[in-house]
């Protein structure tokens, strides 16, 4: 009897460190986990962007990426997945390639799970749109989001026809963030050509109080109210659908 309860005991132990190893590999290689050890026992997935989007070419190796070939795969195990709850999602980005980044943000506001994100450090650039594009964003108070035009590396072609194609990238950026934020498009452009703030470019550098108020992130907060607004939802979500 002493025998089974041990070999149980060791047996827990090890599957323990198992899942220990499992998901301290998910967050070097992927930054992601999965939260389910709270009191309501939700299982909510945590997916990190952090510095660079890198998108169809290679960033430089010395650079610190998200890779969207990494993050869409998981985003669609998240929607196929009924065992999931709820997605949370922490930003720190310069910002990146723009097809990869409205890719992101696109997918996480296709999902039917809720979904809550925190701006820590920055949401830069087509980091907006990724941030803006949960059922509801925090920001911390130290934290900053940059609002700029479109930019283009490599080759320019001067002709107007570039510069219309430019144009729409940034319409297709500017509709994505107002349909998703109390922001209307006029004042998104408005900030975008702003030339008093930024010494080397044109555009807006908000901090966390200033991004609330300008109606683009929902609250100022941080780790404790965005789980707590997760859960909220989550809450909901499972009221209306109480066989899932």
């Amino acid at each position: 009897m002493q025998q089974r309860e041990d070999n149980e005991a060791e047996s827990e132990k090890k599957e323990s460190v198992e899942k220990e190893e499992q998901q301290n590999k998910q967050i070097r290689d992927m930054g992601q986990v999965i939260l389910n050890e709270n009191s309501n026992k939700y299982k909510v997935e945590l997916l990190t962007i952090i510095g660079e989007v890198e998108g169809h070419e290679s960033a430089p190796s010395h650079s610190k990426t998200t890779k969207y070939e990494h993050v869409l795969p998981k985003l669609a195990m998240i929607e196929d997945d009924k065992s999931v709850d709820g997605l949370l999602v922490l930003l720190n980005t310069v910002g990146g390639d723009v097809e990869a980044g409205l890719a992101i943000a696109e997918m996480i506001a296709s999902l039917s799970v809720p979904t809550v994100s925190l701006v820590l450090g920055g949401g830069h650039s087509i980091g907006v749109p990724m941030a803006v594009s949960a059922d509801y964003s925090f920001v911390v108070p130290s934290a900053t989001m940059v609002i700029h035009p479109v930019r283009t590396n490599g080759m320019f072609i001067g002709v107007a026809q570039s510069y219309r194609n430019m144009e729409k990238i940034q319409d297709r950026i500017t509709t994505f963030i107002s349909s998703h934020t109390h922001m209307s498009q006029e004042r998104l452009e408005e900030l975008m050509l702003d030339t008093t703030q930024l010494v080397k470019d044109v555009g807006t550098m908000l901090e966390g109080p200033e991004a609330v108020k300008e109606g683009l992130i929902d609250e100022v907060g941080g780790m404790k109210e965005a789980l707590g607004k997760l859960y909220d939802l989550i809450r909901k979500e499972k009221s209306k659908s109480p066989e899932k």
